[in-house]
């Protein structure tokens, strides 16, 4: 039987195309959910887990294969960051933003509130901070405590989820995601950014995290990951402090006497002041 287009003009729209199919994955994931929660609360050095196969790998693939307008990325380059990215998600491909939507969605918001505990969650639509990361050759991000405060919405931060998309990556081309302890001293968990690994961490003053040691892989390999975030309406008075920027701090080996005496300063002065007295110096 053949059929006749009750709009012509349509016949010359692009393509529709279909976004990935997330629903089978769910069952799953609430599953890991209930089952890891405790895990989760009790880590150290602070709360969080690393999924495997956290998405089908067929929409990891379609992601691979788009490749983001390279006009949209920013390339922040300086003492404490050498790394590339975008938070426009008009200049993705089409299954980037699917993806992307699914994860600000309220199946992922549910799956994170029954993971963590945290309750309210509200996803960002600014992905302020967020968005596709990728660090080339000598791309670094030292280690540090998150921005707390989404200013334009007016949210507190609370979820960090990151998830890789780099197949085979070795631990020793760097790039490996590290969790410090709150004074920064050593570093207690170590994961490296492997294809559909997904980290989740709860973001407060003293999650202190990054990739300090610079990327080195070989055939211009370069490390590529989504990172999600999430916030509330205020937080518990326990992790309560006056918003701030990233604080970022030097490990024990790049640390000199006024780097020590910094790192006095950022554990014992309310960050607000920290960050005027660090502007006043500039």
């Amino acid at each position: 039987m053949s059929t006749t287009s009750l709009n012509p003009e349509t016949e010359a729209r692009p393509a529709v195309v279909t976004p990935p199919h997330f629903e089978a994955d769910l069952d799953r994931l609430y599953r890991f959910a209930e089952e890891n929660r405790e895990a989760y609360r009790n880590n150290d050095p602070f709360p969080h887990i690393a999924i495997e196969d956290f998405v089908k790998p067929e929409i990891l693939e379609a992601v691979l294969r788009e490749s983001a307008d390279k006009s949209s990325w920013h390339h922040m380059n300086d003492e404490d960051q050498n790394k590339f990215a975008t938070a426009k998600t008009l200049a993705m491909g089409p299954q980037t933003r699917a993806l992307i939507q699914f994860l600000n969605g309220q199946e992922i918001l549910a799956f994170l509130e029954k993971l963590t505990g945290i309750e309210g969650l509200i996803p960002d639509p600014d992905l302020a901070g967020g968005g596709l990361h990728e660090l080339r050759d000598g791309g670094f991000l030292r280690v540090h405590a998150d921005f707390n405060f989404q200013r334009r919405l007016k949210l507190d931060r609370r979820i960090n989820l990151l998830l890789y998309l780099n197949k085979g990556w070795e631990e020793e081309w760097g790039g490996n995601i590290e969790l410090w302890d709150e004074n920064t001293t050593r570093c207690v968990k170590r994961y490296t950014p492997e294809f559909n690994r997904c980290v989740v961490f709860n973001t407060t003053d003293r999650s202190f995290h990054g990739n300090p040691q610079p990327v080195r892989a070989p055939d211009g390999r370069t490390r590529k990951s989504i990172a999600m975030y999430y916030y509330t309406v205020g937080r518990p008075a326990e992790e309560a402090s006056p918003d701030h920027m990233t604080i970022f701090r030097k490990r024990p080996e790049e640390r000199s006497a006024a780097d020590a005496a910094k790192s006095m300063m950022q554990r014992w002065l309310p960050p607000a002041i920290y960050d005027a007295i660090r502007k006043v110096k500039k």
